[in-house]
């Protein structure tokens, strides 16, 4: 599968457009190249995939839970223009903030990477059909899901398979984030995606992230 490239257009259009007052209207991704997996590898990601655990953060003290509310609520007033209604976003982001730290990765980063992907439009299809928030390519539903790549739409299933695959590349390039944001969209080693990516993780930064 050819990796999705971007024109020098592409990338000033994206450089204008990861400010919260203009989103992006196009989709990036889909670049996710289909890989052999060893077996222990597969079945591990298929056993993160198919927890069915739900996303209800737990807090050992109070004042963990008072900074995740706090969190909340100010992400809660910057996505608001994007998801207008209350319930949807506080179910979005809290199942983000599950999903980011279940599999170890830095929450602010995921919301910057769904930002440049799919400008958080649950049911957005790249030109090469990659799917939903995280722009998942459907050959992952086969390799490490149940081989319905409709589910994919569904946004923990989404959330899920894209905070998998990306601590996946994390761990194939050995913590690098700019390699592995590379690989998550099929241009390893190009400066553009990650460089995207980075820019758009400065609108969800947060002191209780």
């Amino acid at each position: 599968m050819k990796p999705l490239a971007w024109s020098r257009r592409d990338c000033l259009l994206g450089a204008a457009s990861l400010g919260l007052g203009s989103w992006p209207t196009w989709v990036h991704a889909g670049g996710q190249l289909e890989e052999p997996l060893a077996d222990s590898v597969r079945g591990a990601l298929s056993a993160a995939i198919a927890n069915s655990a739900p996303p209800v953060p737990e807090f050992t003290d109070l004042e963990k839970r008072l900074a995740y509310l706090r969190w909340l609520g100010a992400m809660s007033d910057r996505l608001h223009r994007r998801k207008t209604d209350f319930q949807t976003r506080i179910d979005f982001l809290q199942t983000v903030w599950y999903e980011s730290r279940r599999a170890g990765l830095d929450t602010t980063m995921v919301l910057g990477l769904i930002q440049v992907e799919s400008a958080f439009r649950k049911f957005a299809i790249s030109r090469v059909g990659a799917r939903g928030y995280m722009q998942i390519m459907p050959f992952w539903s086969r390799v490490i899901g149940d081989g319905d790549p409709s589910r994919l739409f569904n946004m923990q299933t989404n959330l899920r398979f894209g905070c998998v695959i990306l601590r996946h590349y994390l761990d194939r390039e050995r913590g690098d984030r700019f390699l592995a944001l590379g690989r998550y969209n099929g241009s390893r080693g190009r400066a553009e995606y990650p460089n995207a990516v980075y820019a758009a993780a400065k609108n969800w930064a947060h002191p209780d992230a």
